[in-house]
């Protein structure tokens, strides 16, 4: 069991949890991240006699020492030490301290990797699977056709409002990270998917009407009765497994994220700019987006090494004679 943090430390992170969510509208999930790395780091500083007041840049490259130790991951070990910049700077702006210990450390090199990207028919087979659930197949369609269709983190789609579907709209309001709003145009078999969904969703809801004590109505477009009020990230994530694997796709393979990645590429390799993508996946900086001129590149790559004849060969083509020469 973890022992308790010291009352000082706990204030500490407590204060600066509050003021990401008031000042950056920062996500639930974020703050549960800052708050277990956080506290993580507490519990260490707390073992080695210190405190965030008075930690010192050795104590925290020490702490970075120690999670490397421990076998962590380096995307791990860099969101962790993320998380101690961000509240160290936040004390120093708050004047908690005269100082910030770690200003000047530099965490470990994240590898770049590209993303995982589903091909256009095996995303065709996805939705076809959504369309022949057992269960609630209307809703699974409109939940599939609305990922693909406008490339939504998944907590931004299990949590859409109901109000941003009315109306048959052409466009879909999002709002993403930090409340940052965005609009995504809606494809015809989205829209068409969201219609039958809102139909179904509503007689279902209008049902709900007659019991006793009369429920509240539900203003989420995937209303779900757990304590959210909506489809959770955790039972869609299952429910897109299960999908993956109806389908004759690896489980592994398909996850929410990776139909947004989907998204992105395949209307890239359609022609559009990388501004508008952009925009539509809701991305801060043209450099995130960019990564995905690195996958057409990488997918052109292997597609030359696996089809292409003298590729397999190993050998060079001889040149052509000149017309003049002939």
């Amino acid at each position: 069991m973890t022992p308790p943090l010291r009352d000082a430390d706990a204030r500490w992170i407590s204060g600066f949890l509050e003021a990401q969510a008031a000042e950056l509208d920062a996500a639930r999930n974020t703050q549960l991240a800052y708050g277990r790395d956080l506290s993580d780091f507490a519990g260490y500083l707390d073992r080695q006699g210190a405190s965030f007041a008075t930690a010192t840049r050795e104590h925290v490259e020490s702490y970075l020492v120690s999670c490397e130790a421990e076998g962590l991951a380096v995307s791990t070990r860099a969101r962790r030490l993320s998380s101690v910049k961000q509240i160290f700077r936040f004390a120093y702006e708050e004047g908690w301290r005269s100082e910030n210990p770690a200003l000047r450390i530099k965490g470990p090199g994240r590898a770049k990797r590209l993303p995982k990207v589903l091909s256009a028919g095996d995303v065709d087979r996805l939705l076809q699977a959504a369309r022949d659930s057992t269960r609630d197949a209307v809703r699974n369609t409109c939940l599939m056709e609305l990922l693909y269709a406008t490339g939504m983190r998944v907590t931004e789609l299990v949590s859409l409002p109901v109000a941003a579907a009315r109306g048959d709209p052409r466009m879909i309001l999002v709002r993403g990270k930090g409340g940052k709003e965005r609009l995504v145009p809606l494809a015809p078999p989205a829209r068409e998917a969201l219609v039958q969904w809102l139909a179904e969703r509503d007689a279902a809801e209008e049902a709900r009407q007659n019991e006793t004590p009369r429920p509240p109505k539900s203003p989420f477009l995937f209303p779900a009765r757990g304590k959210a009020g909506h489809l959770t990230r955790q039972r869609f994530f299952t429910l897109i497994q299960d999908l993956a694997a109806a389908a004759g796709l690896a489980p592994d393979r398909v996850t929410p994220h990776v139909l947004r990645h989907a998204f992105a590429t395949h209307l890239l390799a359609g022609g559009a700019d990388l501004r508008s993508i952009q925009a539509m996946l809701g991305h801060a900086d043209l450099a995130t987006t960019e990564i995905y001129t690195h996958v057409l590149d990488e997918q052109l790559r292997r597609l030359v090494q696996e089809h292409h004849p003298l590729a397999k060969s190993g050998r060079r083509a001889a040149p052509e004679p000149d017309k003049d020469d002939t």
